[in-house]
């Protein structure tokens, strides 16, 4: 009798890691199919607010603190943005006056420009044109899809192509920044220039 337990003992322990790995298996899978189901991350509902107020056929002057006339911007249609302090103005005209009465004035598809007007990013149809002073000095105009301006600072700048012309003489390129104030232009890219003797 012994002897037969012994043999069934043997027989069994031959088997019994195959069973007990049997069992882990069996029992991971019932562990997976009754662990609670996470919660998927609530997804935000915070978009942009939309616009606060709307402008149609308007203008928006800006004067400083002695009463000058610093900057306006006329535009088709336009909506302000709280979040942000921005206005988005479709078919945008801006004139602008630097402190030393140089007078810009940028026109474009569309603008986004911020509160008072001292930063506008133009977007379609861009243009950028820096009046002269005087008879002797020529226009300073800037052509492309995008610029960028700071008009007080005399300030331009894209990432876009983009064509430069003074008087007669006519640049294109990738990139361009231009300092009116330090009296730097930097052109990148593709660069390509046409410079007409003076008369």
């Amino acid at each position: 009798m012994t002897s037969l337990l012994r043999r069934g003992w043997d027989g069994l322990s031959i088997y019994l890691p195959v069973l007990l790995m049997a069992l882990l298996a069996l029992g991971t899978w019932w562990l997976v199919r009754n662990a609670p189901v996470p919660q998927a991350s609530p997804v935000s509902t915070l978009e942009r607010p939309g616009p606060d107020y709307f402008m149609n056929h308007f203008s928006v002057q800006n004067f400083g603190a002695s009463g000058q006339l610093e900057s306006e911007i006329y535009g088709q249609a336009a909506r302000h943005y709280p979040d942000s302090d921005t206005l988005e103005i479709d078919k945008m005209r801006m004139h602008s006056v630097a402190t030393n009465g140089q007078a810009t004035r940028a026109s474009a598809d569309r603008a986004l420009s911020n509160a008072d007007g001292s930063e506008v990013q133009l977007f379609g149809h861009a243009v950028v044109i820096r009046e002269p002073l005087g008879a002797a000095q020529p226009p300073l105009e800037f052509r492309g899809d995008f610029l960028h301006i700071w008009p007080r600072k005399e300030q331009v700048r894209s990432n876009q192509p983009v064509s430069l012309a003074r008087g007669k003489d006519h640049f294109t390129a990738d990139t361009l920044e231009y300092d009116h104030g330090n009296q730097v232009l930097q052109l990148q890219g593709h660069v390509r220039g046409v410079l007409m003797p003076g008369h």
